[in-house]
Parts: structure tokens; C-alpha cells; sequence
């Protein structure tokens, strides 16, 4: 006989609940009771805990991952889900100064930094065509687990001395105020959930059946469109927060971002 583990309860056989979900709500118990604060038990662990396959012990952690109690990705074992971002609604938010308002750390894996053409995006920018670009493509990390894909383009005519930024741990919109003297003065964001593309989910690591929320902004400085960006954030770690007791803040979000934030 497995002996019993002191802290997780037996499952019962002659009960109708499945035993998987048997499983699935005492790890749940024990997760809201702070039991697994250094770490979390691996698969064999549990299964010797509660006396079941190995099967069962599998189906209880993907519903659990599913719940949004537990993270794993590929190679890793399970761990209890870091806390997400609370991204206030109606600013031009900022990935860089909400995650070192919540103490998390941040960093970002540059993919691209260069001077392009874009014929779209230009278009989106009332610009010719064939108007040099700058575009920033980043990996943004939190706690050194990856949280967004973000991409970002800008005329060269006044973004070209971020080519020589280094964007690894440091924000656009402070390089963009430092290097070029430009601080964007508003725009609008549209965000909607999608499900993320094969490419988006392995570079970001996104669990199955999990969706990312897609933000689409446009940067203006002085009424003046000087910015796109098109940022994927995984949707299990990023949440947007309307403050309904603040008059001011209502404002901000139908205006979309009158009072920006200066990091992102």
C-alpha cells in the first residue's frame, strides 16, 4: 500500500466524482492554503500522494492549467501561475513601468531594430509609401517568462537615433523621449482576444486552448500619428483595469489615452 502523504487528502473510490477531479480540488485546496510557496510537486510525487495513475494525476494538472492555477510549458515541470499584470485602461500603456510598479522584473529580447519601408504601415501613418521607417521587434519578458510579442514602427525622420538603443532592458517611449526628444501626447488602442498564431504561441510559450489579447495602437504627438505598434500578450498574464470611481479616468478611456504614461 502507497503510504498516505500528510498533507494531501485520499481519494475515495466508491465516490461518483471522477478521480482526476477528486485530485484537481484538493491540489486546489492545498494551493489557496500556500502550501506550495517554494515549490510544486512533480508528476511520480503526486502520484505516490494520492494513490493513482499516473493518467489521473495528468488530467488533474491540465485542468488546473487550464484554471489559470498552475503554469508549465515545454521541459518544465509544474509550478503555481505567477500573478498577471494589471494594466489600467485609457492610458497608453506601458509594459515596462507596470511590471516594476507590480515588482516584477522585465526584459526584453530585441529580434529586430532596423530602417524598413512598410507600405501599410506607412499608409497607417499618413506617409508616402516608400517613407523609411524605424521598426522595433521585441520578446518581452516578466520574471524571465515570456509575456508579449511587441512590434513597433516610427518614422525615421525622427526615430532614427534609436537605432543605437539598446532595448533589453530599457523602454521605447523613454529612448524615444531621451534620444529624440518626442514625447507622444495621446492616440487610440483598439484590444481584442484572438487565438494566437503557431509562431506567436512557441515564441511565447502560450499553454493550449489559452488565448492572447491583441492591442493595436497608433501613437499621435500633437494630433499628428507617429507611431503603430501591434503588440500579442498572452492572455493568461496580462488584465486591463477600469477604474469606475474616477471621473477623470472615464474620460481617459473613451479619449483613448489623453494623459499617457512615458515607458513602454
Amino acid at each position: 500500500m502507497v503510504p498516505e502523504h500528510p498533507r494531501a487528502r485520499p481519494v475515495d473510490r466508491a465516490s461518483a466524482l471522477p478521480l482526476w477531479a477528486q485530485v484537481q480540488a484538493d491540489i486546489e485546496r492545498r494551493l489557496r492554503a500556500g502550501e506550495f510557496t517554494d515549490s510544486f510537486p512533480g508528476e511520480m510525487a503526486l502520484v505516490d500522494q494520492y494513490a493513482v495513475s499516473r493518467h489521473t494525476v495528468r488530467e488533474a494538472l491540465r485542468r488546473l492549467r487550464e484554471g489559470g492555477l498552475l503554469d508549465a510549458g515545454r521541459g518544465r515541470a509544474p509550478r503555481v501561475a505567477s500573478a498577471e499584470i494589471a494594466q489600467p485602461a485609457g492610458t497608453l500603456y506601458s509594459i515596462f513601468a507596470s511590471a516594476q510598479e507590480s515588482g516584477h522584473s522585465q526584459r526584453s529580447i530585441v529580434r529586430a531594430l532596423d530602417a524598413r519601408a512598410d507600405g501599410t504601415v506607412a499608409a497607417r501613418l499618413g506617409l508616402e509609401e516608400s517613407t523609411p521607417l524605424i521598426y522595433l521587434e521585441r520578446i518581452r519578458l516578466l520574471d524571465e517568462e515570456p509575456l508579449a510579442m511587441d512590434r513597433a514602427w516610427l518614422p525615421a525622420s525622427i526615430a532614427a537615433p534609436l537605432l543605437d538603443a539598446d532595448f533589453t532592458q530599457t523602454s521605447l517611449y523613454g529612448e524615444l523621449s531621451a534620444r529624440c526628444d518626442v514625447r507622444l501626447t495621446g492616440g487610440r488602442e483598439e484590444i481584442r482576444a484572438v487565438v494566437p498564431t503557431t509562431a506567436e504561441r512557441v515564441l511565447l510559450d502560450i499553454p493550449d486552448r489559452t488565448a492572447a489579447l491583441a492591442i493595436d495602437r497608433l501613437g499621435e504627438l500633437g494630433g499628428r500619428p507617429v507611431e503603430w505598434r501591434q503588440t500579442v500578450v498572452r492572455g493568461d498574464r496580462f488584465g486591463l483595469v477600469t477604474d469606475l470611481t474616477r471621473p477623470h479616468h472615464l474620460e481617459a478611456s473613451v479619449t483613448a489615452g489623453r494623459q499617457p504614461r512615458r515607458s513602454a
